[in-house]
Parts: C-alpha cells; sequence; structure tokens
C-alpha cells in the first residue's frame, strides 16, 4: 500500500435513491477504502509487467453484495457476498451490462470465469478537474430487485414467510480494473471497496453510485 499512500490517491462515494417524480435521496455519503489492488494494477502499468493495452488498465466494472465487512481495510481483495449471477443482477428486464470473468484474488487467478460484473459505460465516467474522475453507477428500476435471496438463506422458512425472502439487502460495493494481466476471457482486480448501511432494493427506486477517485 506505500506505493498507493505516496501517490495519494483518495475516493469519495455518495449513493442516491431516485423515485420517479421525486427528488434524489441521498442515503450514504462517506470515502472509501482504496484498496492493494490499486497499487497492483498501476504498478503493472507503470512497469510493463502486464497488459499493453492501456484500456486493460480501465475502471470498467462493479459489484456489489449483500455481506459488507465493516472491518475491510485496504488488505481486502473481494466482496464478502457478491451477487453471483446475471439473473440476480436483473437478467434480460435489466438495463445494466453484465459480464461474467475471471478475477485476481490475493494474486491469485480463480479457477473458473465465474465472477459477475456490472459494467460502467464510458458515458457515465466524468472528469471533474485534472486530478479527479466521478464515475456513476446505476442500479435501475429493472436491476438487483428481489436478488436470490432464497438461495443464500441456510435455515428453514416459515409459512407464508414471503417478507423474510425479500429480507437480505445489498450492503458493500466493489470497483475493479478490467483485465490488468491481459488475461484471455478477462481477469479483474478490485481497486476500491466500501461497506455501507444495507438498502434492499426493489423497482420502486433506481440506485445511483457517484463514486470519484482523486489521483
Amino acid at each position: 500500500m506505500r506505493f498507493i499512500e505516496d501517490l495519494g490517491i483518495t475516493g469519495h462515494l455518495q449513493i442516491s435513491k431516485l423515485y420517479k417524480g421525486k427528488p434524489e435521496e441521498i442515503v450514504f455519503d462517506d470515502h472509501n477504502v482504496i484498496v492493494s489492488g490499486m497499487g497492483v494494477g498501476l504498478s503493472h502499468m507503470f512497469s510493463g509487467s502486464g497488459s499493453d493495452i492501456i484500456t486493460d488498465y480501465q475502471l470498467d466494472r462493479f459489484q456489489v453484495g449483500v455481506s459488507g465487512d465493516d472491518s475491510a481495510g485496504s488488505a481486502i481483495y473481494q466482496l464478502s457476498g457478491p451477487l453471483t449471477s446475471v439473473a440476480e443482477y436483473g437478467g434480460v428486464a435489466s438495463n445494466l451490462g453484465v459480464v461474467s470473468a475471471f478475477q485476481i484474488r490475493n494474486g491469485a487467478l480463480t479457477t473458473a470465469k465465474t465472477s459477475v460484473y456490472g459494467l460502467i459505460p464510458f458515458k457515465n465516467v466524468t472528469r471533474i478537474n485534472d486530478t479527479s474522475v466521478r464515475y456513476t453507477l446505476i442500479l435501475d428500476e429493472d436491476t438487483a430487485n428481489y436478488t436470490n435471496y432464497a438461495a443464500r438463506h441456510t435455515g428453514s422458512w416459515a409459512v407464508g414467510d414471503v417478507g423474510a425472502r425479500a429480507a437480505a439487502s445489498i450492503n458493500e460495493i466493489g470497483l475493479f480494473m478490467k483485465n490488468p494481466r491481459n488475461i484471455i476471457g478477462g481477469a479483474s482486480l478490485l481497486v476500491a471497496y466500501r461497506k455501507f448501511t444495507g438498502i434492499v432494493k426493489t423497482s420502486d427506486f433506481s440506485l445511483v453510485f457517484r463514486w470519484t477517485l482523486n489521483f
């Protein structure tokens, strides 16, 4: 992490609920954790030891999860409970682009392309000034609703316990570098993370994440 500290990279995350016809409701506004993966990815780029394709170093994807870690620090290399399928992100009903790829975790590749990522459109990446970039991530009304909570449930269901089946909430998010090692099939690397107060996502609103990184 000394490399990241020397570069002075910091970040800030704001999360809002957006209901149709209503003012935007800010539900979270705080700093994030720049993790060691940022230093790993940038060192690959600066030293020429990784991909020679500049777009492989773009921060163009993210994951959300349901098991946020309050103690997460710079050494974290994966979400605690990331959504695990295209269906959990909304499937064909969602407007969010989703891909499956490998993931670099603690320096090693996952053995299969089972990590699922939401894609950040280029139009949602905004240069604020010479040193700051904002990434706008949107889970619209049709995205990540009623995530596969039942599959994550380890106990038994009470009769008619419909509410419990929708009780899990989104409470963590990670920003990823695309493919810094230029692995065939893609292998992304976690570079920033934040745990936040849980939000049960429904079709009543869009969830907007504005993630600003200062380089």
